[in-house]
């Protein structure tokens, strides 16, 4: 077995420190544990093992043709008429939970 000796030192955000680690502790797993995992996945694929990219752009009215905007609209109408929608104060809460979650 390995001798556990090597230190990593890494200046992160505290927040994501703080969160991280809610998690992990959750889970069971000690940091030390999680970051040993990581860079043994990083050893097996040679690779940092997670999609690296930028979020897509969001799609807004001005970035969209007035064809692919009416589509959207009759769409939603649809869904509407056939009982197919939410209550806005269910979305709305949805939103604020996701803000709360990921803020």
């Amino acid at each position: 077995m390995a001798t556990k000796s090597a230190n990593v030192l890494a200046r992160v955000e505290p927040e994501v420190k703080e969160q991280a680690e809610a998690i992990l502790s959750k889970l069971g797993v000690p940091a030390s544990v999680a970051i040993n995992a990581l860079y043994k996945q990083i050893i097996i694929t040679k690779s940092i093992p997670f999609s690296l990219s930028l979020p897509k752009e969001p799609v807004t009215l001005d970035t969209m043709a007035a064809s692919e905007f009416d589509t959207i609209m009759e769409n939603g109408l649809k869904q509407a008429q056939t009982g197919q929608s939410r209550p806005y104060t269910d979305v709305l809460a949805d939103i604020r939970q996701e803000i709360k979650h990921n803020g």
